[in-house]
């Protein structure tokens, strides 16, 4: 954009509030802001006497090839279409909070007569209680534990429960009072259920005194096995309690988000209050130019977007943007009033500091990890003579079954640490047979013609296997005219030969091949550098294997079906959707099948007179509850 354009860009700009997207001269997106007044705020990046230091803004003049603005109604508004901008462009220069995972809570539903205690990661707006969310699986462990034990709720699903024909292993040994198949009155597993959620809720006060109540009750009556049992689930809830630190005097759910920062590198620490207790905290790395009251408000409004667990106070450290919007808009996805607040005294000054205090020491922890990855990458570069550090590494494996079903993997890690989001998987479309090098160069090829047209190819691509499958991996990088990218393999460790039957084998070492080397490379075999590469190599050998079996389930779970008379692909499809499983298929009576979509009452006999012939045997592994919906789609195969 000339000089002469950007003024007359600036000049249009309304005094209203609303977003603008800045893009680079290719057209993509590398900056997305709001503003109360667009005008005045997009003309602050351009005044030389600007106090704004970002690195960004002095290459605008270079980088910036047109301005684009969306206007809005109000600030709360302007937050909202910020932040799924952000989501949808990536751009270069915002605060994005990437970790995609979606903390763990309890979900407790009223809607059934015999409601069920489960785990979720994204809560709904579907009446339901939320409780949460658990910084850690093993916390959430630990409380489920807990409750099944003392508190007797059923744990498994709607579809089971109404199929039972007997009691399971859990009510044996007491952990279920079996409403599946025994006459529980409802009103009795109620009180559970609300016992349950007290619990949840960390009142404990209420709860204890209804519990010592009961076994008072119970031991007046004789009912000394009761009695046991409510005394059992006091004690419980009173070591549970013990492990909690009050935060504040306010039984109210609280997220508290402390900052700590050197330069450009920062840690914000998420610290969850619940009931008034302390219930966990978790750390979130950046590395931003922004100023601290700009990145706070950024990050929370991100935080809490895609149905997260919004609380009824949010506590900020420093001075945030806009917290009556933000306040606003929490309100909004919540369904009741959110405070946002800045304590400056008392007890949630209090938790601000210590909420701030664990991000110094996260912080500390990542700066320590951080030297031990950069010289782990420095040994790497060194020992494999590679021309980069090789922050982003790729690994792809070749797996068949039995000669046939070729199937191709990639994994990705990120400063040695997997990166998930980078995963792909590969079914072969041109090779005939098992040609594991043939099979390498097609899936390195599609791999990097997608690298080429997007701009995104890995500083090292890793090859599971010897020199042929590096020659492969080679010969199509040379194909496509790929530079600036590090090729290596990796050949598994084998037994070695040995003439005396009773001597123990002896194992190779694992080697790494480099092209234009004529030996391989063997690293210490204790080294984080071979750590680095095995793990990443196993890791692309499990994924492969997990999408091996996948599509043999699906052609087993299919194939088991496709002899049924009136049985076609739509309908085999829809069976497989409702059931999951042939097994489940087998159990179903003729009314089950018939409720499923388009099984009428004359194929359901069929169907289920076939799945009870003496001569029909399912797959071996359609007797495996594990098998889902997922085994019948091929969506995360991408080519």
């Amino acid at each position: 954009m000339t000089p002469v354009e950007l003024e007359q860009r600036l000049a249009q700009l309304p005094n209203q509030p609303g977003v603008y997207l800045m893009k680079d001269k290719t057209g993509r997106v590398i900056y997305v802001g709001k503003a109360v007044n667009l005008a005045n705020r997009v003309r602050s990046y351009f005044n030389p006497g600007s106090s704004d230091t970002r690195a960004f803004v002095a290459l605008l003049d270079r980088l910036l090839g047109s301005l684009e603005t969306v206007v809005v109604s109000s600030e709360k508004e302007a937050l909202l279409l910020e932040n799924e901008l952000i989501k949808k462009h990536r751009p270069r220069f915002n605060v994005q909070w990437r970790d995609d995972k979606a903390f763990l809570c309890l979900r407790l539903s009223n809607a059934h007569r015999f409601p069920r205690l489960e785990m979720v990661r994204r809560p709904k707006r579907d009446g339901a209680r939320y409780f949460g969310p658990y910084a850690s699986a093993s916390s959430i462990r630990e409380t489920v534990r807990v409750v099944n034990r003392f508190f007797q709720l059923r744990t498994c699903s709607d579809h089971v429960l109404e199929s039972r024909k007997r009691p399971c292993l859990l009510h044996q040994i007491g952990r279920c009072p079996a409403p599946c198949v025994l006459p529980i009155a409802p009103e009795d597993y109620g009180r559970n259920v609300d016992a349950v959620a007290l619990f949840l809720e960390g009142r404990s006060a209420p709860l204890l005194d209804t519990l010592r109540g009961s076994m008072r009750l119970a031991a007046s009556k004789l009912e000394f096995e009761e009695a046991a049992r409510l005394r059992d689930q006091v004690i419980a809830i009173e070591r549970s309690v013990e492990k909690q630190a009050i935060a504040t005097t306010e039984s109210i759910d609280q997220d508290v988000f402390g900052l700590f920062r050197e330069g450009d590198r920062i840690t914000l620490y998420s610290l969850f209050v619940r009931g008034g207790r302390i219930t966990g905290g978790q750390p979130h790395h950046f590395q931003s130019e922004f100023p601290d009251d700009e990145l706070v408000t950024s990050f929370v409004n991100q935080y809490y977007a895609d149905d997260a667990f919004v609380p009824k106070e949010v506590l900020l450290a420093g001075s945030p943007n806009e917290p009556e919007a933000l306040a606003e808009l929490l309100s909004e996805r919540k369904g009741e009033r959110v405070r946002v607040l800045v304590p400056e005294r008392g007890d949630k000054t209090d938790l601000v500091k210590l909420a701030s205090k664990n991000a110094e020491r996260a912080f500390s922890e990542r700066k320590r990890s951080r030297d031990e990855v950069e010289q782990t990458l420095e040994r790497l570069k060194d020992r494999l003579h590679l021309t980069k550090l090789p922050h982003r590494m790729e690994c792809f494996d070749i797996s068949h079954f039995q000669g046939a079903a070729l199937v191709g993997s990639q994994v990705s890690s990120v400063d040695t640490e997997p990166d998930p989001s980078r995963y792909r998987h590969y079914t072969l479309k041109t090779v005939v047979g098992n040609d594991d090098f043939a099979s390498m160069h097609e899936v390195l090829s599609r791999r990097l013609k997608r690298g080429l047209d997007e701009g995104d190819l890995p500083d090292l691509i890793v090859i599971d296997g010897g020199k042929g499958q590096l020659a492969s991996a080679w010969a199509a990088m040379r194909d496509l005219g790929v530079e600036g990218v590090d090729l290596v393999s990796l050949a598994k460790s084998r037994d070695l030969d040995s003439l005396a039957p009773d001597v123990q084998q002896d194992r190779s070492p694992e080697r790494v091949f480099v092209v234009g080397r004529k030996d391989p490379i063997v690293l210490p075999q204790t080294s984080p550098e071979l750590f680095a590469l095995t793990r990443l190599r196993d890791e692309a050998h499990r994924f492969a294997i997990t999408f091996q079996r996948k599509l043999n389930r699906k052609r087993g779970l299919s194939s088991a079906l496709d002899e049924v008379p009136g049985v076609g692909a739509a309908r085999r499809t829809a069976l497989l959707r409702h059931f999951g499983s042939i097994k489940r298929l087998k159990e179903a009576s003729i009314e089950e099948l018939g409720e499923v979509d388009g099984i009428g009452p004359a194929v359901a006999e069929r169907l289920h007179a076939f799945l009870h012939a003496p001569k029909f045997r399912a797959p071996e592994t359609a007797d495996d509850d594990a098998i889902r919906l997922a085994s019948l789609d091929d969506a995360d195969s991408q080519s």
